[in-house]
């Protein structure tokens, strides 16, 4: 498959656009990325995503695919001679696929709400729903992993891929916040697995280091404040 068949439209701190290098990567699917900002969004992103309007885009032979979950299982599909991504098991792909939705819809929102939240009072009420969060996640990697190293047993599956690729944004605001929020002690496995993870020939160089993203949450926080304080 030639590179040109294949381009990436993202940005370098997006969790979401990293879920779809490290999917490529895993695959060995050569590909063009093309970086887009976030103050002034291309005229090839608002084409290839005109209903959302974001990052990431994954263009194969001219046609657009949009939102990361939906990549990935595009590119399990597509690319079948790489490692699968989704479990084979009916049953575990749905597994699978209900962590992953968890993950987007409930545990990620937090992590970003704990970034901009101020008081202490409310810090702690979200720091508490991310620990039990992570409980949850605890248990899920007992069961899903059966013993082995990834969610996805022996190599790294759809929740691997799906709550790595938070993990430089959970260890920026562990670092803002000054508290860890998968914490061996508690989340042993998770710890461990997250180490494993970030470690893999996928994964290195995919996930920005964590200084850059604490630089760049408080640029974000600055310009929050500037826009909602009084004229």
């Amino acid at each position: 498959m030639a590179k040109s068949d294949v381009k990436l439209l993202g940005a370098w701190p997006s969790p979401f656009v990293n879920r779809v290098q490290i999917a490529l990567n895993l695959k060995s699917v050569d590909y063009e990325f093309l970086e887009e900002k976030f103050d002034n969004k291309s005229e090839l992103l608002l084409k290839s995503n005109p209903v959302h309007k974001k990052v990431p885009v994954l263009i194969h032979d001219d046609k657009p695919i949009c939102e990361s979950l939906i990549i990935v299982q595009y590119l399990d599909e597509v690319w079948t001679s790489g490692p699968s991504i989704l479990p084979s098991d009916p049953y575990d792909r749905a597994t699978a696929r209900f962590w992953a939705a968890y993950l987007d819809d409930k545990w990620f929102p937090l992590l970003r709400e704990l970034r901009t939240t101020e008081g202490e009072e409310a810090k702690a009420e979200i720091t508490k729903k991310l620990n039990e969060g992570s409980i949850l996640l605890e248990a899920a990697f007992i069961k899903c992993s059966k013993g082995k190293g990834f969610f996805g047993g022996e190599r790294i599956g759809y929740i691997d891929i799906a709550f790595g690729c938070f993990l430089g944004w959970l260890k920026a605001v562990e670092k803002i916040a000054g508290l860890k929020l998968v914490d061996e002690a508690v989340t042993p496995g998770l710890a461990a697995w997250a180490e494993r993870f970030r470690s893999h020939e996928a994964v290195k160089g995919v996930i920005p280091e964590t200084d850059r993203l604490v630089e760049l949450a408080k640029i974000i926080q600055a310009r929050l404040k500037a826009q909602s304080a009084p004229k």
